[in-house]
């Protein structure tokens, strides 16, 4: 809930379980129940106001999983800074060519850069076949400037991986390479929040890593719907740093500038 609260939902409804690819929803329509905050935005693509909903609470989120919605999709920003994302995010996204150890390799040169500019960074499995990694920035900058930054981080990181990853969005001309994608870092845009479940065999969960467990021993397929909550138990919630820390990208740029051709 803390990482739903006050974001609009892009909605991934799987009302046949995993048996079809199900389909995605925008607009709350007409039947959200009272209980159900919706929050109205312009779709710059079709130019007309979308009913977001909003999961504030309990009873939303078990309307949200009587839809169908397996996956829970957030903005990166809250309605309170609609324009001003959370965080910005690094969204390492492989080809069905690509090796696992290549995507934990992608991972952690992301995270060498972020630690050369500066600025912390957080890890989680994405519950499929990527990882996703985040940077805190308190709603401090807007969706440009943070996009920018990130298509920097971006770049640097395809320097280093050269072999194996590209920036190309494509997914005709990508080849079989790793899309660091950064163009996740803009309004509207979603990714599965943390603790989501996916739709995928072994009901598989976007959890959040201690960095340390970035290596070539992981499996995402490890942290499922069995697992999940002794994890949490055990570890508490290793991410709750993204919501309420922020670094600087001033600070950060200038950390990077020797680096940036």
């Amino acid at each position: 809930m803390p990482y739903l609260k006050n974001r609009p939902l892009s909605l991934k409804r799987n009302p046949n379980g995993i048996r079809d690819d199900g389909f995605y929803q925008k607009d709350a329509g007409e039947n959200a129940p009272a209980y159900v905050k919706v929050y109205k935005a312009n779709s710059e693509s079709t130019n007309k106001i979308i009913d977001y909903i909003v999961c504030n609470n309990k009873a939303s989120l078990i309307y949200l999983a009587n839809l169908g919605c397996i996956e829970m999709n957030p903005w990166n920003s809250s309605i309170l800074y609609p324009g001003n994302p959370t965080w910005m995010v690094i969204d390492i996204d492989p080809s069905p060519k690509n090796s696992f150890k290549q995507v934990v390799d992608a991972a952690l040169a992301t995270k060498g850069i972020l630690d050369k500019a500066g600025m912390a960074s957080y890890c989680k499995t994405s519950g499929a076949t990527g990882l996703h990694v985040y940077v805190p920035l308190k709603n401090k900058y807007d969706y440009n400037t943070v996009k920018d930054f990130a298509q920097i981080v971006a770049g640097l990181v395809t320097e280093k991986c050269s072999g194996f990853t590209t920036l190309e969005r494509s997914l005709s001309k990508r080849g079989n390479n790793i899309y660091i994608d950064y163009l996740q870092n803009r309004n509207g845009q979603t990714l599965a929040a943390p603790y989501s479940l996916r739709p995928v065999p072994g009901a598989s969960v976007s959890t959040p890593l201690h960095w340390k467990e970035v290596n070539h021993t992981l499996d995402p397929l490890h942290f499922n719907i069995k697992n999940i909550m002794a994890r949490l138990k055990k570890k508490g919630d290793i991410f709750k740093e993204v919501l309420t820390t922020s670094g600087n990208l001033d600070k950060a740029l200038k950390n990077l500038s020797g680096f940036i051709k």
